[in-house]
């Protein structure tokens, strides 16, 4: 097997990683936050606490794979790790808030349009460059998803509260171009693992959901909350591995494919979810939504077939995806996502 070979069953396997352990996630996610709890049918909504042992529990798997595999010293400064993660806070609280305000087709939309910010931000911060064909691919492919996850009939506006949530989802893309910027500079000039750039992100990541926490003054009510419904502790804490598992080839597909290969897997990944559902229950398909999924797989097969560069095969994979982290919190669960899109394209 050639080098290419080799490079594309990492890929893979990477790829695999994600769509696995995110799955899981989603189905964990909707459990916990659209389960109504005790006879008084309480809704959980701390949603900051979860998230702040989510990071802690993505830490310690890292700091342990750490343990395992030796990675090189990081030449990168606390102070850019730092930057960083306030700005992939920043996207996730963005993201999780404008759910409040946005219709569901305004929220897929919003989402899958990620890498296209983020390969912006890493040319203008990191100085990447990308061939012509590159933006046409990625193009093809946020298209395609665009078309394939939207629902003919519903529009993609609120009627109320307008222009809010528009207004945040916006803030969120630019802050996932932000942080992938970053972790595009980081991979140019700095010698980053990745179990070191997870470990110390979320390092920071707990900081600034710790200092919020105390503010919000929400400990206290979570513990008394998780006390009365125990099971919602096991779930959290099975919520935070299968997590740390995801970022482990999150991370780990950032510093070898580069950011914007990752943010193409996580947009893609509720894509094909989907498109499984679809393969498996004998959905059928509307020709938006076959079209979609023509323009996704053309951009996939060009993008490896003529989207490699002979002089740097590692650098057109690169631009920015903090999404990659976040996108997964601001939908309920991957198949309930799937069974709507699915059910409503056709109802």
């Amino acid at each position: 097997m050639d080098r290419r070979s080799e490079s594309l069953a990492f890929l893979i396997f990477c790829a695999l990683g994600v769509f696995f352990s995110y799955f899981i996630y989603g189905l964990l996610q909707e459990t916990i936050t659209k389960t109504r709890y005790g006879l008084r049918r309480i809704e959980f909504t701390y949603i900051k606490p979860m998230l702040f042992l989510q990071c802690l529990i993505n830490a310690l798997f890292a700091q342990a794979a750490l343990r395992y595999w030796r990675e090189k010293r990081s030449t990168i400064s606390q102070k850019s790790y730092a930057l960083c993660g306030l700005s992939y806070i920043g996207a996730m609280f963005s993201s999780n808030a404008s759910l409040r305000f946005v219709s569901y087709p305004t929220q897929v939309i919003g989402k899958s349009i990620k890498p296209i910010p983020v390969m912006l931000l890493s040319v203008l911060w990191a100085k990447q460059r990308y061939p012509l064909k590159k933006y046409i691919f990625v193009g093809l492919i946020t298209t395609g998803v665009v078309m394939f996850m939207y629902k003919e009939g519903t529009s993609v506006q609120s009627k109320t509260n307008f222009g809010w949530g528009e207004l945040l989802l916006l803030v969120s893309l630019g802050l996932d171009g932000l942080t992938g910027g970053m972790q595009e500079d980081f991979r140019s000039r700095g010698h980053v693992g990745p179990y070191t750039m997870m470990r110390n992100l979320n390092l920071w990541s707990l900081v600034y959901l710790g200092l919020v926490i105390l503010l919000t003054g929400e400990v206290m009510p979570f513990v008394a909350f998780v006390r009365r419904f125990p099971n919602v502790a096991s779930n959290i804490l099975l919520f935070g591995i299968v997590s740390a598992i995801g970022q482990m080839f999150i991370y780990t597909t950032i510093v070898h494919f580069g950011p914007l290969m990752c943010s193409i897997i996580t947009t893609t990944r509720k894509f094909f979810t989907v498109l499984a559902s679809v393969v498996i229950f004998g959905h059928a398909l509307s020709r938006l939504q076959m079209l979609g999924a023509a323009l996704v797989f053309t951009g996939l097969l060009a993008d490896q077939v003529y989207g490699k560069s002979k002089k740097r095969p590692n650098a057109l994979n690169a631009s920015a995806a903090s999404s990659c982290n976040h996108s997964n919190l601001s939908n309920s669960s991957v198949l309930l996502d799937a069974k709507d899109t699915v059910s409503k394209k056709h109802s």
